[in-house]
């Protein structure tokens, strides 16, 4: 058996796309935020000395806070909360003013080093004894010290205890709460009331009440210190209404604008050295890239964000905010562009409105059924909120019978879905929404 081996010469031709580091970088771009564009161009500016970078002017309304109105023309600058003071300094200084140079504060002192930023306690007492030296009942004695500091809760070795120091320091507390904490906080959570109405000889209603007050307390105590809920952004887009007309603007001042330092252009261009020349025509070219670049950057968030608003019209015209049923890649085929480029372009950009401001990518709500354009995964929830605030809370409706309530006002969805979306709105079960008010 002869073994042959053979060659031949074939031409192929193929077509691919090479992704080079300039398209690589394009892309990056327009993912970027209006905070990470800042940064990516003024690295740029280090590396280019012909990019002068000119700071962005904002105006009175570039400022406002996600899904919220922004209000008057003021100072919004000064309405961005200082939250310099970490729980751990808040505390010492307590400690520093309240309590005497003793051997208890320096245990003190030691514990608070242990308390996490929502503002609880991570090592046991014993623990500290051990490392410390110190006895337990000066340990606890320490412990007791931090919580009677502020905030309420802090220094609680669990969320129970947590509960039941601030359930000790507010004289509105309702008649028994914290005896029920520290008794049957297990039942309480569990729902178990008529075991505690009947231990304590009270109502069910009175149970009640305790629960409705214990759902106001803050499980977290110490996570107010640090927070950045109060600041503000720079949306990509404002929207104008007037009358039934809805108009896009696009707020590209919002971002630092880039210019060209001709005259040490040409003062560098009359060397005769290679090297600078070239270097000279590469930095040129890098600018006029980076112009190109954020100016498809603009373009783009602001033809996508049109294309939105087209579709979402009735969201800026009716005070019920309906949404219809919209995906990315409506908008791609709507605009001849790719689906990850509408992905990127809306994640992270913010679209302003006189009553809020609101993320690009939350205006996108899946249909609801096969065939039809009616329904939103939106409106499902706006529909199911509102059947469960109309219900008896004394007999609430169960997951099968909130689907069968639904379906009959046109919304048809599975009792699996019902219970997904009462979860999305923070609903509790049947049985966790009775009262005996």
């Amino acid at each position: 058996m002869k073994f042959e081996q053979q060659f031949s010469q074939q031409q192929k031709q193929t077509q691919k796309l090479a992704m080079t580091q300039k398209l690589q970088q394009s892309i990056q771009i327009l993912q970027y935020n209006t905070e990470d564009l800042v940064d990516f161009i003024d690295n740029q500016a280090l590396e280019n000395p012909l990019l002068e970078v000119n700071p962005p002017s904002y105006s009175s309304s570039s400022y406002a806070k996600p899904g919220k109105t922004s209000g008057e023309e003021t100072n919004y600058l000064s309405q961005i909360p200082d939250n310099s003071v970490s729980l751990f300094e808040h505390l010492i200084d307590q400690v520093h003013l309240n309590y005497r140079d003793t051997y208890l504060r320096q245990l003190v002192l030691y514990l608070v080093e242990y308390i996490d930023l929502n503002g609880f306690l991570q090592i046991t007492l014993e623990e500290a004894a051990e490392k410390t030296g110190g006895s337990a009942i000066q340990l606890l004695d320490a412990l007791t010290l931090i919580q009677q500091l502020d905030p309420a809760g802090v220094g609680a070795r669990n969320l129970q205890e947590c509960l039941m120091l601030q359930t000790e320091r507010d004289n509105a507390a309702p008649h028994l709460a914290y005896v029920v904490l520290e008794e049957m906080f297990e039942e309480l959570v569990a729902r178990k009331w008529e075991k505690i109405a009947k231990k304590f000889d009270v109502s069910l209603s009175d149970v009640q009440e305790i629960f409705d007050y214990i759902q106001n307390l803050t499980p977290t105590p110490g996570a107010v210190y640090g927070s950045t809920e109060g600041l503000f952004i720079i949306p990509d887009l404002t929207v104008k209404i007037s009358e039934q007309e809805v108009k896009v603007l696009s707020n590209r001042k919002s971002v630092p604008q880039i210019k060209f330092q001709q005259n040490y252009f040409e003062r560098m261009k009359q060397s005769q050295d290679p090297e600078v020349l070239k270097y000279l025509k590469e930095k040129q070219q890098d600018y006029e890239w980076l112009k190109k670049t954020m100016q498809q950057r603009g373009d783009t968030i602001y033809r996508v964000g049109k294309a939105i608003v087209e579709r979402q019209k009735a969201f800026f015209l009716n005070k019920e905010r309906p949404l219809k049923p919209l995906t990315l890649m409506d908008i791609a085929e709507k605009l001849g562009i790719h689906e990850s480029t509408v992905s990127r372009a809306v994640n992270g950009k913010y679209l302003e409105t006189v009553f809020g401001v609101f993320e690009l990518k939350s205006f996108f709500s899946k249909k609801i059924g096969a065939g039809t354009d009616k329904s939103s995964s939106n409106d499902a929830k706006h529909l199911l909120q509102q059947i469960v605030d109309q219900e008896d809370k004394r007999k609430p409706l169960s997951d099968q019978k909130l689907t069968d309530l639904m379906k009959e006002k046109g919304v048809t969805v599975s009792r699996r879905t019902v219970a997904k979306y009462r979860d999305a709105l923070n609903i509790a079960g049947s049985s966790k929404r009775k009262r005996y008010d």
